[in-house]
């Protein structure tokens, strides 16, 4: 099991981690799971929980950590013995972080955690950029979605950090050469 790889991406909202985790997939043919796409399509649905998720969706607020990680040990528990794995969005608040690392630890999985950085005026131009193209009503709550990040994501972050397995990668470059800094770091 060496060679399995199990990668996450963090990093600010509209920091390119869904964008990064394609071109990564695209090179290593590793399966991509967007917690982000998992929350998106439950809260299409016409239930009490979707209509729960796409309200805070909309509002720029991110989900209970439980329920986060109900979708990743989901996931998790379906990867088969000796695939690699890139999972987008399952680390967000510091319990998600402690359990993303307690499991991994305990199936004896080996994991890099890769931050992409960029600053709040990068996210701001990239989010209204995106809004205009793609329309999801979560980027027009940008100010509520970095205070979420600042107050969830940052200790989230220094828990992996501290763990060891943080990778850290400046975001503010094209996604191609963001790209090749990750596969560097990877040693692909």
């Amino acid at each position: 099991m060496n060679d399995t790889r199990t990668i996450f991406f963090i990093g600010k909202p509209g920091c390119g981690k869904g964008t990064q985790a394609s071109f990564l997939s695209e090179v290593t043919g590793w399966e991509v799971i967007s917690a982000g796409k998992q929350f998106r399509s439950i809260a299409s649905e016409e239930t009490p929980v979707g209509h729960k998720v796409k309200s805070e969706i909309d509002v720029g607020i991110l989900a209970p950590h439980w329920f986060a990680m109900y979708l990743y040990l989901k996931s998790l528990f379906g990867v088969k013995e000796g695939a690699s794995i890139i999972f987008d969005g399952f680390n967000r608040k510091v319990p998600e972080a402690e359990l993303v690392i307690s499991s991994l630890t305990w199936l004896n999985r080996p994991f890099i955690v890769i931050e992409i950085k960029v600053s709040d005026e990068e996210v701001e131009r990239r989010l209204a950029k995106r809004k205009g193209i793609e329309g999801r009503a979560d980027d027009s709550a940008i100010d509520e979605r970095l205070k979420e990040y600042k107050e969830y994501t940052e200790p989230a972050i220094e828990v992996f950090r501290m763990a060891g397995t943080l990778v850290e990668i400046d975001g503010e470059r094209t996604p191609e050469e963001i790209a090749a800094s990750i596969r560097e770091a990877l040693a692909l």
